[in-house]
């Protein structure tokens, strides 16, 4: 049985479409016509019901949809044992990331990791919006945010501390905040459409409204912002602490709360078995996060 039709077929029912699939395996359209053709009369049935507007699988599609999958998943296990666990990954990796935290951490890391892995090409796909890793047939997700999504396989990498932070123009000319309630008289560098921030107040979780000016759905927009002076930013520490090192940036500190941190998360369809490429890829990313909080004098993230 072809494998590349079956990683066709595979991704079809997840692209939903047959030149989205192709797009994704950088195959010809006339190269994916021909394999889907050859599956189905190897078969003896039609796996793909074709209309002018839209393709979906057919009910024979559907059933031999998780055989497919199974099929592609056992090959890759074995060529994994063949080649050896350091040795295992191959094709292509398909992951996101958001804009701040891909170009500092992941982008460097893909770097390393293609140049010790030279079967694996990668494409990384950069977005503060939550990208949804089945319909864009995406292998893996970084994420740093509460996980609710029981429909994907999440695997916690490391604690997410943050802080706030402000330029030394802005402390200047407004001064510090020194508690919670003193946050209402600051410009408070918010995300688009949130209007809240958590902080961890003893044992407690408070939720305090914040406002200000400038709002931006980047992150990155935001740590400029910052930079520049219009107001106090809630980021992450792997984020700030280059800036706070060189003194571009300021500790803000409250004597009664600080910031609730999250987690970063590797996130990835739920299957039998994982990629080789998958799986070396979260663990060489598991021991950069923990090499960067030792260097940041933090708290080493959890195995």
């Amino acid at each position: 049985m072809d494998f590349d039709a079956l990683a066709l077929l595979v991704e079809i029912a997840s692209a939903g479409s047959l030149a989205g699939a192709a797009r994704r395996l950088r195959l010809s359209p006339m190269s994916a016509t021909r394999l889907l053709a050859g599956l189905e009369k190897e078969l003896g049935v039609r796996l793909v019901h074709r209309t002018t507007r839209a393709l979906s699988l057919t009910d024979d599609g559907l059933s031999f949809l998780p055989h497919a999958e199974a099929l592609l998943e056992e090959r890759a296990a074995a060529l994994a044992s063949l080649r050896g666990r350091q040795g295992g990954a191959s094709g292509l990796l398909r992951l996101s990331a958001s804009l701040a935290f891909g170009r500092q951490v992941v982008a460097p890391l893909v770097a390393d990791f293609m140049a010790a892995h030279p079967q694996v090409s990668v494409d990384l796909q950069l977005s503060d919006s939550v990208v949804d890793i089945v319909a864009e047939g995406l292998d893996l997700a970084i994420r740093i945010a509460p996980m609710d999504d029981s429909s994907l396989i999440a695997q916690r990498l490391a604690d997410n501390p943050r802080r706030l932070a402000a330029a030394p123009a802005y402390l200047d000319r407004h001064g510090a905040p020194a508690s919670l309630a003193d946050l209402a008289r600051h410009e408070c560098l918010t995300v688009s459409g949130a209007s809240h921030w958590s902080f961890r107040a003893g044992t407690a979780t408070r939720r305090v409204k914040v406002a200000g000016r400038f709002s931006a759905n980047s992150v990155d927009a935001l740590h400029e912002a910052c930079r520049g002076g219009l107001g106090i930013a809630n980021l992450s520490d792997w984020n700030l602490h280059e800036d706070l090192a060189r003194g571009v940036l300021r500790p803000v500190r409250l004597a009664d709360a600080e910031p609730e941190p999250l987690a970063i998360w590797a996130v990835y369809p739920t299957r039998r078995l994982v990629p080789a490429k998958v799986r070396l890829f979260i663990e060489a990313l598991g021991r950069r996060l923990k090499a960067g909080a030792a260097e940041r004098g933090g708290t080493p993230p959890a195995p």
